[in-house]
């Protein structure tokens, strides 16, 4: 029996657009005899590390460094439980199509949507690869992927250095390491490369990218090998993918980094909130000079607005929302929620859209246009408890997701026209989409 004291909560949602994925994944073939050999020499590893570390402590005669506990302590050279390269040299024993009778189970479809859960169950913590069918009205979970510390952030790619155009996820968790994930592989137990390093001095292995947990991805989809990270450690940093290491490092902040989005169309522009009330505006050719505006509170969500250029909304932990233009400077602010807003979307199809979620548990859809403060068109409690992220799909204009902590039931996807005022309050809306090609104007 569950003990009634279990936790279970979605941490995280990323929309991946449809069409992105292999419409027939591949699959790790492991046989069970493999699987138990691999999980016993896991644990001969990880007792040898062990007794070296207490071998260390030893020498030490007592004198602990705290701020070098972290390094220390690091298991990261461990073999995964699934290190392909140790069971066999030929990757084709391990790699093959899902067998005839899964093969259709196992099929995404062109007009799938997949969406990506982040989830701490018990003391497990999962990235969930849910597909969603908009107009099969379906939803089910496809394979999942177990993870080495608690997910906080996801972020969708197609690179990797060497390799076709792929399907890809970034995830950002309470380690300072950035794992990327091949979504289209089932069964895999290991990530496909990783973003950084803990230092080791036993090892002689030098400290490489973030030294706290990883709050914040973006990835830039016109200069594809860059990848940019917000951490608790106050820093930015821009990974370059192909070499697997940083690029650049930006240390403009006070407090932790953890909102990032890359402009729409001047894609060298990089904006990002901090956790020290500020946003930032950092144009990454020249990083040291940037644009500076003050929230009235700590900046949680980020977003750039998919129809107007210059304009984008922060949304803080006191639950309001202020808007910006970057060439005017503030237009609106909002006490949006009674508490710290985890997510909004501004729908990029139908004008005027906007959805709002929120610590107090409550899902608010809102009309605005232009620079005028919104206007609250309706309000609904999902029962998902503390709602932790909420985004929109990229491809359907009235659909959202939302994870929350209620541990009964803490993901839905839904429709906002199921709610009549908002169905009848957008439905004659033009359709709308910005065109990168048609801006001219610099900042």
């Amino acid at each position: 029996m569950e003990s009634s004291g279990r936790i279970n909560f979605v941490s995280c949602v990323k929309w991946i657009e449809k069409g992105k994925a292999r419409t027939e994944p591949l699959k790790i073939k492991i046989s069970k005899e493999e699987l138990v050999e691999m999980i016993k020499n896991t644990q001969e590893e990880l007792n040898l590390t062990r007794s070296d570390e207490r071998e260390e402590d030893d020498t030490q005669e007592g004198d602990v460094n705290m701020d070098n506990y972290e390094e220390e302590s690091d298991n990261s050279n461990l073999p995964s439980l699934a290190s392909i390269r140790e069971l066999s040299t030929n990757p084709q024993d391990y790699l093959s199509d899902s067998e005839e009778s899964d093969k259709e189970d196992d099929m995404i479809k062109n007009n799938d949507n997949l969406i990506l859960l982040g989830r701490f169950d018990g003391d497990a913590c999962m990235l969930e690869v849910h597909v969603y069918n908009e107009e099969e009205v379906s939803f089910y979970c496809h394979h999942d992927f177990l993870l080495p510390s608690f997910p906080v952030c996801f972020e969708w790619l197609n690179y990797e250095a060497n390799s076709p155009l792929g399907n890809y996820v970034a995830v950002g968790m309470m380690e300072p390491i950035i794992e990327i994930y091949n979504l289209d592989i089932i069964n895999v137990m290991k990530p496909s490369y990783k973003l950084g390093q803990k230092a080791n001095r036993k090892r002689g292995r030098p400290q490489m990218g973030h030294t706290s947990s990883v709050l914040s991805l973006a990835w830039n989809r016109t200069y594809d090998h860059v990848l940019a990270s917000g951490s608790s450690d106050k820093s930015i940093i821009l990974w370059d993918l192909e070499k697997k290491e940083p690029s650049t490092t930006i240390n403009a902040f006070e407090g932790d980094v953890q909102c990032l989005d890359w402009h729409k169309v001047e894609t060298q522009s990089l904006l990002a909130g901090g956790c020290d009330c500020q946003v930032k505006l950092f144009d990454c050719n020249s990083p040291d000079s940037h644009l500076t505006w003050k929230l009235d509170g700590e900046c949680e969500t980020l977003n750039w607005h998919p129809l107007q250029p210059y304009m984008f909304m922060a949304g803080t932990n006191i639950g309001s929302l202020q808007c910006f233009d970057c060439r005017k400077g503030p237009l609106w602010s909002l006490s949006a929620h009674d508490k710290e807003l985890s997510g909004v979307f501004i729908s990029g199809e139908c004008p005027g859209l906007l959805v709002t979620g929120s610590h107090d548990g409550m899902v608010k859809t809102w009309d605005y246009s232009g620079e005028n403060i919104p206007e609250l068109v309706h309000t609904k409690d999902f029962n998902l408890g503390t709602i932790l992220s909420l985004e929109g799909s990229p491809n359907c204009p009235f659909v959202i997701a939302a994870g929350g902590d209620n541990k009964d039931g803490n993901f839905i996807v839904y429709d906002v026209r199921n709610i009549d005022v908002v169905k009848h309050k957008f439905e004659n809306r033009e359709v709308k989409r910005l065109d990168p090609s048609t801006s001219s104007e610099q900042k």
